[in-house]
């Protein structure tokens, strides 16, 4: 497939897509997977409702051709996916990506992070709240400490691929960790991104109570670091990032709350269970699963998705503050990743 003849059928750029592997994670996050809800009697979705690798790289193959250049391998917990290390190696192959990514919680990181980088993966972004035991294990709801999740990001660094460490920040739950997370991340020379706790979903009981600010987190930070801001890398870039006087290593916002950044959206999502979402915050998914596993060719799911994609009308953020999505369905996190 020539990606030069294709993606001029685009309305608006399509640079990243996100695609969740597995539906299931090894912790119970309250912000995604809360253990009254997912617990030993919940239904995770069948393997044969999974999309195959198979049909993950011909999906990724078509993104491609629409302009795509970032993939980024998402869960739930991706690494509970089995030889992930060979989706990665074969999606590393495709004409026109450029940069391979994976959201993780860490925990079979230190495992797999020479594998995955000679695989083929650029980076990993890694889940870490707090830098406390206690609350960390509070927060995962598995009575998983630190230790592990570190031990993985280090190994991750050591192997080569760039890390970004991911803080929710939660009012109430572990705001008082802001401070601890920016000094290790510091001293590691790690991007930490501090993200607002957004309403993603109906199970993670979101009020805007609950939502520390970049303003607010910025505050404090700047009363402990000289910062600076970063200009952005690249068109669409999601973080907003700051610089550390005197340094290379930097800290970034996810301000989707306080911040919305609608109008530059450039990123596309699958589903676990194979349907493309073209915000987080949407509950209306196309089903790309039945289209891949019909007779049509791979022109004419091209033909559909390039149409999903200039029908897409997503301004949640902009609307939320304007007060004018409430009720709304949106998808769950622990089908769609980050």
């Amino acid at each position: 497939m020539n990606i030069n003849k294709v993606n001029d059928a685009l309305d608006r750029p399509l640079r990243d897509l996100r695609i969740s592997v597995i539906d299931r994670c090894n912790f119970r996050c309250q912000y995604c997977m809360p253990a009254e809800i997912f617990n030993e009697s919940f239904k995770f979705l069948p393997k044969s409702e999974l999309l195959s690798y198979e049909e993950i790289e011909r999906v990724s193959k078509i993104f491609a051709s629409l302009g795509v250049e970032k993939l980024r391998i998402t869960g739930g917990e991706p690494l509970l996916r089995k030889n992930l290390p060979h989706l990665i190696r074969n999606l590393s192959k495709i004409e026109g990506i450029h940069d391979i990514g994976l959201t993780t919680n860490g925990v079979f990181l230190k495992r797999y992070a020479v594998e995955l980088k000679e695989a083929g993966l650029h980076r990993v972004n890694v889940s870490l709240d707090s830098m406390n035991d206690d609350l960390f294990k509070q927060i995962n709801g598995r009575n998983v400490g630190t230790g592990p999740v570190i031990e993985g990001i280090l190994a991750a660094r050591d192997a080569g691929l760039g890390v970004k460490v991911n803080m929710v920040v939660k009012k109430g739950l572990n705001e008082s960790e802001i401070l601890p997370m920016a000094r290790f991340c510091k001293e590691e020379g790690l991007q930490l991104r501090y993200i607002e706790f957004m309403d993603v979903g109906h199970t993670n009981g979101w009020k805007m109570d609950h939502v520390v600010t970049k303003k607010e987190i910025l505050e404090m930070l700047s009363s402990e670091f000289q910062l600076e801001p970063a200009d952005p890398d690249y068109y669409g870039e999601v973080a907003k990032r700051y610089r550390y006087k005197g340094t290379d290593t930097q800290v970034g916002f996810i301000t989707s709350v306080s911040e919305s950044f609608c109008g530059s959206c450039t990123r596309a999502r699958i589903s676990a269970k194979g349907e493309i979402y073209t915000c987080l915050f949407n509950g209306n998914g196309h089903d790309i699963k039945a289209l891949l596993r019909s007779d049509l060719d791979d022109n004419e799911v091209t033909e559909q998705i390039a149409s999903i994609w200039n029908h897409r009308r997503d301004r949640y953020s902009d609307e939320r503050a304007e007060g004018k999505n409430k009720g709304q369905d949106k998808i769950e996190m622990s089908y769609i990743g980050g």
